[in-house]
């Protein structure tokens, strides 16, 4: 029995949207152990934007704008990118990326409390008792001695819960927004725009620039894995999916990066799994399930 290409596709897919953009957390602790944050992530969206606007010109797709699309762009793509994706970065140099993950997977939650607080949307009853998990699950992930008495864990685990509130902030501003239609092109100028505040800011702290050329193998392949494989391919792959399986199964990828993140930064980076992080882990996604699978989605795509 043959299997059709459209099978073989949807399989590839979710291979993409699991497993490399679940790998996005190990590329980047490995990129930012050897390059200033701001200027690493300033790069990636930069060359990716790049990247996507020389695709669409290929393929003949229409990069016009509107003025006000613009300034929308530019507000998604700073609080997804600059600040929600870039402080993460500056984030996992005292964070271990499994953690990171695990934390950000709660960004569900922060949602749903957004909606709450900002437009007084009603809470049901299974959402509320995902909430309850979710906040049990977090206290036990964040509340681990071994963890607190790092340096700059706290520090660490706190910048990232504010990038998760801005990326909440932001999914809830891009539902009613005014963006380009297409979404290749609509990320294209968000990472353009989240690019170029990244480098900015990066040279306001004065961050030291330098060439590919000066950076070690490892950082080169992490940052190539990043453009190509976090920023393209995945990308592509999660808009396929929207359009041919349901938005529930894609949000399954909700609960497994933070899975392929742990093993990944335990099998590669030698990052300890402890068992209460493991027992917080299936608590807080246990939680988030209870939370999506009560919820219409609208995903969005901004790029990881």
């Amino acid at each position: 029995m043959s299997i059709s290409r459209k099978t073989i596709l949807i399989i590839l897919s979710f291979f993409a949207i699991y497993v490399i953009w679940g790998s996005t957390y190990l590329l980047n602790k490995i990129a930012v152990s050897n390059l200033p944050p701001f200027f690493l992530a300033s790069v990636r969206f930069l060359t990716a934007s790049g990247l996507i606007f020389i695709i669409a010109k290929v393929s003949k797709i229409s990069l016009k704008i509107t003025s006000k699309q613009l300034k929308n762009t530019a507000i998604a793509g700073f609080l997804f990118l600059t600040f929600g994706n870039g402080v993460v970065v500056w984030a996992l140099k005292y964070v271990d990326s499994g953690f990171a993950a695990l934390e950000i997977s709660a960004q569900p939650l922060v949602v749903l409390l957004l909606l709450r607080f900002l437009q007084g949307k009603r809470i049901s009853l299974m959402s509320f008792f995902g909430v309850v998990l979710g906040f049990i699950g977090i206290f036990l992930l964040v509340g681990q001695k071994e963890i607190l008495s790092q340096d700059g864990q706290i520090l660490g685990m706190a910048t990232i819960f504010a990038c998760m509130v801005s990326w909440a902030y932001a999914s809830i501003f891009v539902g009613k927004a005014d963006l380009p239609s297409n979404h290749f092109v609509n990320t294209g100028y968000q990472m353009l725009c989240g690019g170029v505040f990244l480098g900015f800011i990066s040279l306001i702290l004065n961050e030291s620039w330098s060439w590919p050329s000066t950076w070690q193998k490892e950082v080169q392949w992490s940052m190539l894995g990043l453009i190509l494989f976090g920023s393209l391919i995945a990308f592509t792959a999660f808009n396929y999916l929207l359009k041919t399986v349901s938005p529930e199964k894609v949000a399954t990828s909700t609960y497994v990066n933070p899975i392929i993140a742990l093993i990944l930064g335990w099998w590669v980076l030698n990052e300890q799994i402890s068992l209460q992080s493991i027992c917080a882990a299936f608590i807080l996604l246990t939680g988030v399930y209870f939370i999506n699978s009560n919820r219409k989605f609208k995903l969005r795509a901004h790029g990881r």
